[in-house]
């Protein structure tokens, strides 16, 4: 196979569709980004790449062919704050290096596998990939809903363009809530299966939002993917060049966040060889801990997630998904294995 780039690669998806891709035998890897926050290299120290370019200079080199012949490009490198308000600053890591990117590809015949965002759907209670369901309640989701809009114009409504002997393949992955392996550096934005891991490890209790948006405590919910499933979807899109689109990635099934602290409450438990608890006996123990909603996400927080497989199925990739009970627990075992737990600003 022909060089692969992953942009993003030192960060937490990237650094998994690295990983995933050595465990194919795939090394010809040039990894894009930024080491400003140098600790992000531990996601890259135990991968084989064939270079590291800085993202800075990656894009006006990719264009102008610098790196010969690529076979795919997986564009994960974005902005993904979703509390940032520099809307400038977004759209221009979001947006318009994207759209460089895009075209750069084409150019060349390079296929793109990108990364959006299940925050497109923002106020939505409907998550399937349509303009009708499409209400983004921050900046974050508003650049990863532009660049889609861009690629349907760019490639039609339904990617068919891409039919086209000339075209090379464009695939958008709205990925849900994500967790896993590698995400450490994240701080604020980690995945709360992280965060509650650390409450946990320090204070013997893991904290949870009280009643809000008409759900009782803790019984938000969303659709929790793991980062192997995530990381699989990419490599079956690799495997079918002739699929483009936009498709949500997610497991399908929402669960509340009182599930997510369950698992990691008791695979840490299970660790210390303690007996497994039932959530009620977690919350009268103490070990379960919810407190005020607060004011800062009022009118920006969604309560309910759950992807819509449905274009996914049609597409013919038919991956069973880990429940959150499933992968909660293998990744509190890698975490407390390979001492990634605890992050590093």
């Amino acid at each position: 196979m022909k060089r692969i780039v992953v942009t993003g690669a030192a960060g937490f998806i990237g650094s998994n569709i690295v990983k995933g891709l050595n465990a194919r035998g795939i090394d010809n890897i040039i990894a894009v980004d930024d080491l400003t926050l140098g600790e992000k290299f531990r996601n890259l120290a135990d991968l084989k790449i064939a270079d590291y370019v800085d993202a800075d200079d990656f894009y006006d080199m990719f264009a102008m062919g610098a790196f010969g012949e690529v076979e795919a490009v997986f564009h994960e490198g974005a902005c993904s704050d979703t509390m940032e308000t520099d809307g400038k600053f977004m759209l221009a890591n979001n947006y318009t290096l994207s759209c460089q990117l895009f075209q750069a590809c084409q150019k060349h015949r390079t296929r793109l596998l990108y990364a959006s965002s299940a925050a497109t759907y923002g106020g939505s209670d409907t998550f399937r990939e349509d303009p009708a369901f499409e209400r983004p309640l921050n900046v974050y989701g508003y650049s990863k809903l532009l660049f889609d809009q861009r690629m349907r114009r760019e490639c039609g409504a339904n990617f068919e363009r891409l039919g086209a002997a000339n075209a090379a393949q464009v695939v958008g992955f709205r990925y849900f809530n994500v967790y896993g392996e590698r995400e450490q550096h994240k701080a604020r934005m980690a995945s709360v299966a992280f965060h509650q891991f650390n409450q946990f490890a320090l204070d013997g209790k893991v904290k949870l939002f009280g009643d809000y948006g008409g759900y009782a405590a803790g019984a938000q919910m969303r659709d929790f993917v793991f980062i192997d499933d995530v990381v699989a979807v990419n490599l079956w899109f690799l495997d079918h060049p002739e699929i483009s689109g936009i498709f949500n990635l997610g497991t399908g099934r929402a669960q509340p966040f009182n599930d997510v602290a369950d698992a990691v409450v008791n695979a840490m438990r299970s660790n210390r060889g303690a007996s497994l608890l039932t959530h009620e006996a977690m919350v009268n123990a103490g070990l379960i801990e919810y407190v005020d909603f607060p004011d800062s996400l009022r009118g920006k927080y969604q309560c309910y997630t759950q992807a819509d497989l449905t274009a996914l199925r049609r597409a013919g990739c038919n991956h069973r998904f880990t429940d959150v009970q499933g992968g909660v627990s293998k990744y509190v075992n890698d975490l407390l294995g390979q001492d990634r737990g605890v992050a590093r600003c």
